[in-house]
């Protein structure tokens, strides 16, 4: 019996040991994938359709959608913080790889091969940049082709802020047609209203927007061939296909299945119809037709009524159903998330240096000046900075951007707090045999702590609007939805987000007020 139960024992644990080794790949079958997209309509379906491509073949995978211009998305799979995500031939040869127009797919690949990533599953059209003007415009001024520019000096231009400084954008267009023109810039979203309302006369656009037919724009030639193919293709990370092979078989089988009709179609029902990008993936993938939106036309408004037609007309959500909808509570958790966890840093930061400016004049000036500096940084260009040099996208870049943001007003508090300690009460500390520290926590910080409080309120109710920045890297809150709202040019999507930002902030100075008041009631009954 005493050999026998360690045989057992010793069988029990091989077999155990032998069904972990056989359950192992089942375990760990469910692969991760992190995927991208950039601020546009486009952008937005595809990456959806990427996702749900990826979860049909077993991944977990996760959209990270709206990641701002084409540097951030780039860092971003760079850094590993996403894995694959659209992008167009000419934006990878021009913008991404700085290659001469029509370069070989072998220099492409080896430079991509370079920074660990790779090009493959061209989706089946092409969506490229081009110049658009009303139909009003355009004959007032004969414009058929980009060399007509030329002789329209005074024409009101507005472009894209990506497209007047891209490799491929503005500069090297003007520079090749000769343009006398000065540019202003302009969301992209909001072009396309400019343009109908009369507020500018031409704009850069994408061949594949929905809006072009909607609206009876006339696109411009390009009579010099300025401009790249811009073929949709997918940008990964090298080792997706054999890190997630199941995933990434999915994914490749989207090779061919977009043609440009399909893909202007779905552009419109996104921006025309209000339909959700979850819904236009979903219906795609399952094989259901999609009427047909003519692609743009340079010459005849009759594609209006076909692109308008292009779907049934759904019923646009109202402001509150908007702003409460389904998303809402992860949304301001997110938000909330943002701001507490970025002003308790800025707090842990700044205090001591408030303190260390207040006690060193000498220090004083230049501690006040870097916190104040920080403010002058765009916050993009600085969250597009944070990127690369913390390895990643998402809530870390996020809340270090907003706690040096938050720094100047509790840093400036600090010290004008602790200095207007009258001298003859810090005198008293020390008679009392007190130690500096004894001092500044007992009868320094109490009395300033009015003022300390007061510009952690600032920073707080600061943070609160700058926070929907960080929607731009995928950090999440309510910017998810300012972002969607200028992408699609729909007022309701902006609102949704912009109000229940600005009603954080009121309610977060109205919580602070409470709490002034309680610190100044003692001091009150006191005199």
């Amino acid at each position: 019996m005493n050999v026998i139960r360690p045989l057992r024992f010793a069988a029990h644990a091989l077999a155990f040991l032998m069904a972990g080794a056989l359950l192992s790949p089942a375990l760990h079958a469910a692969e991760q994938l992190a995927i991208g997209s950039k601020r546009f309509t486009e952008s937005y379906i595809l990456g959806e359709v990427i996702t749900q491509a990826a979860r049909q073949g077993g991944a977990t995978a996760e959209h990270r959608q709206g990641l701002g211009n084409t540097a951030v998305v780039v860092e971003a799979l760079k850094t590993g913080s996403i894995d694959v995500y659209p992008e167009y031939l000419g934006t990878v040869e021009r913008e991404i790889l700085k290659l001469p127009t029509g370069s070989s797919r072998e220099a492409i690949d080896q430079k991509l091969r370079e920074m660990g990533l790779a090009l493959g599953v061209p989706l089946g059209f092409a969506n490229g940049y081009a110049l658009a003007a009303s139909a009003e415009v355009a004959r007032k001024h004969g414009l058929k082709t980009l060399g007509d520019l030329r002789n329209a000096p005074d024409l009101r231009i507005a472009i894209s802020q990506e497209f007047l400084g891209r490799e491929d954008g503005w500069p090297g267009l003007a520079r090749r047609y000769q343009l006398p023109q000065r540019p202003t810039s302009i969301d992209h979203g909001l072009s396309y209203q400019a343009l109908a309302s009369q507020r500018i006369d031409l704009t850069d656009i994408y061949t594949t927007d929905a809006r072009i037919a909607d609206l009876g724009l006339v696109t411009l030639q390009d009579d010099a061939n300025y401009f790249p193919r811009y073929d949709a293709v997918l940008l990964y990370r090298a080792d997706l296909p054999t890190r997630a092979p199941q995933a990434w078989q999915k994914i490749a089988a989207l090779q061919g299945r977009i043609d440009v009709t399909r893909m202007i179609a779905m552009n419109a029902q996104a921006e025309l119809h209000g339909q959700a990008f979850p819904a236009i993936a979903a219906d795609f993938l399952a094989g259901k037709a999609t009427p047909a939106a003519a692609p743009a036309s340079a010459s005849s408004s009759a594609s209006s009524a076909s692109a308008a037609s292009a779907t049934p007309a759904q019923a646009r959500p109202s402001l509150s159903s908007a702003i409460f909808g389904g998303d809402f509570w992860r949304l301001t958790r997110d938000h909330l998330w943002l701001v507490a966890v970025s002003v308790g840093i800025a707090v842990l930061i700044g205090i001591p240096l408030g303190t260390l400016a207040a006690a060193r004049a000498w220090l004083g000036q230049g501690i006040l000046g870097f916190v104040g500096l920080l403010q002058t940084v765009p916050s993009l260009a600085l969250l597009a900075a944070l990127i690369p040099l913390l390895g990643r996208i998402g809530t870390v870049p996020a809340i270090v951007a907003l706690s040096l943001y938050a720094l100047l007003p509790i840093v400036r508090n600090t010290a004008v707090g602790l200095m207007q300690v009258p001298k003859g009460t810090q005198q008293a500390a020390v008679a009392l045999g007190m130690t500096p520290a004894q001092s500044w926590r007992l009868v320094l910080l109490p009395l300033a702590l009015p003022v300390i409080i007061a510009g952690v309120k600032t920073a707080t109710v600061m943070t609160v609007g700058t926070a929907t920045i960080a929607a731009f890297i995928g950090a999440g809150g309510y910017g998810e939805r300012i972002a969607q709202g200028l992408a699609l040019n729909d007022g309701t999507t902006l609102l949704a987000g912009a109000i229940p930002s600005a009603g954080l902030a009121v309610l977060i100075q109205v919580v602070f007020e409470v709490v002034e008041r309680m610190f100044r009631q003692p001091g009150a009954a006191a005199s």
